[in-house]
């Protein structure tokens, strides 16, 4: 699933086709996604002037005129800037054309994005407005990660992938963080220590930061705007590295499973 950096690098290699660009159309080819498309957006958004982009969380912002576009990239979608003419291929579900002659294309092939609109704050939106606060947001420092661990029995890592605790830390950057924050991803939260709790914000800082640098991670479908892979998976120190020696101190790295989600790390290295 495309993840924080995915989505953020998307947004960055969106933002300066888009800004400024008036919408000439939406064209829906496939309504039916995560949440089916209402009919009457293409209305909605039709001749609106697009002023900018953001990032909530896992859901990327276009705004215009008149409200905020909602796109979300569910489990394996990409959202790619082309020329208006381009061929559509499979799971090509949807173009926002714009007056430069390029499009903005989503193609999705398991159906699990999706595409909203509001006329109000984007903040107080349904998908939104319960979101925990971001990595990178002054509010999740150390003292924050204490705080919301000292009563909870879960692991660590489940804290990590709660939304409703830290937003955009998925199952790929989790363990990575924890690799680098020297802590085992099975580890309950409340066992952490003030300086474990210290590392672990700067790693997960660490390791989404290095991430949108090159572009995301590449596993399956991810490609960013310009249809090019991200990179980060070539600096992965222990996701999908099971058996593998560990680059740090050469121990064979462990995969375990954790609510249903595969979980890597080096037993030599976090404890």
């Amino acid at each position: 699933m495309p993840e924080l950096p995915e989505v953020e690098t998307t947004r960055r290699g969106l933002h300066p086709h888009v800004t400024g660009r008036r919408i000439v159309a939406l064209t829906v080819h496939e309504p039916r996604l995560r949440w089916r498309v209402p009919d009457d957006l293409p209305a909605k958004v039709a001749d609106q002037l697009v002023t900018g982009t953001a990032r909530r969380a896992k859901y990327l912002l276009i705004t215009v005129e008149s409200g905020t576009l909602l796109v979300h990239l569910g489990m394996s979608g990409s959202l790619r800037v082309l020329p208006a003419d381009t061929p559509r291929t499979a799971h090509d579900h949807y173009d926002l054309l714009l007056d430069s002659g390029r499009t903005l294309r989503f193609n999705d092939p398991r159906r699990f994005g999706s595409l909203h609109y509001t006329s109000e704050d984007p903040r107080q939106h349904p998908l939104l407005a319960r979101l925990a606060p971001e990595p990178f947001d002054q509010e999740f420092d150390a003292d924050y990660l204490w705080r919301i661990t000292r009563r909870r029995k879960a692991s660590i890592k489940q804290v990590l992938m709660n939304s409703r605790l830290v937003v955009g830390v998925g199952n790929i950057y989790a363990s990575e963080a924890l690799f680098r924050a020297r802590i085992r991803p099975r580890r309950r939260a409340q066992s952490l220590t003030r300086q474990e709790t210290k590392r672990l914000v700067k790693a997960v800082r660490a390791v989404l930061s290095m991430a949108i640098k090159v572009g995301g991670t590449t596993l399956r479908d991810y490609v960013g705007a310009d249809g090019e892979p991200g990179y980060f998976r070539q600096k992965l120190y222990v996701y999908e590295r099971m058996g593998k020696a560990c680059r740090v101190c050469r121990t064979h790295i462990r995969q375990l499973t954790q609510q249903g989600r595969s979980t890597y790390y080096c037993p030599a290295c976090q404890k």
